[in-house]
This record gives structure tokens, C-alpha cells and sequence, in this order.
């Protein structure tokens, strides 16, 4: 009754199928990752993350200015 077209559609493009599961799952992980170090703000400079340590007052003045000058120098 079938010519064949029915294994070609039904088994014949199951690769295809698996193969976008696994790239589909490839590219979820790859995006959890960078998306994990890219929150941070990895293109911030240390300056950046100096000054907003002592905004939020997690070190004080002295601190703050002592670790400037060692990032300047």
C-alpha cells in the first residue's frame, strides 16, 4: 500500500529531528552560560565596581581612596 514515501517522512527525517533537540539544547546551555557571566556586567571596569562598592557604603573613604590610587597606578 505505501511506496516507500510513508518511511521516508516518518523515519527517514527523524535525524533531522534529533539534530534540532540536541542543537536546541546545545544553544539553551550556551545561552544560560553567557548569560550568567554577561549579568554582572563583565565589561565593567574595576574603577566602576570601586565606586559603587563605596556608594552603597560597603567601604569607607579611606578605602576607597587607597584602592583608587592602586587602580591608577
Amino acid at each position: 500500500m505505501m511506496n516507500g514515501s510513508g518511511m521516508f517522512f516518518g523515519g527517514g527525517f527523524m535525524w533531522l529531528i534529533w539534530i534540532l533537540v540536541i542543537a536546541g539544547i546545545v544553544l539553551a546551555v550556551v545561552f544560560l552560560v553567557r548569560g550568567g557571566e554577561g549579568a554582572s556586567g563583565s565589561s565593567e571596569s574595576a574603577l566602576d565596581i570601586l565606586k559603587k562598592r563605596y556608594a552603597r557604603g560597603e567601604i569607607d573613604e579611606q578605602e576607597y581612596e587607597r584602592r583608587r590610587r592602586e587602580l591608577e597606578d
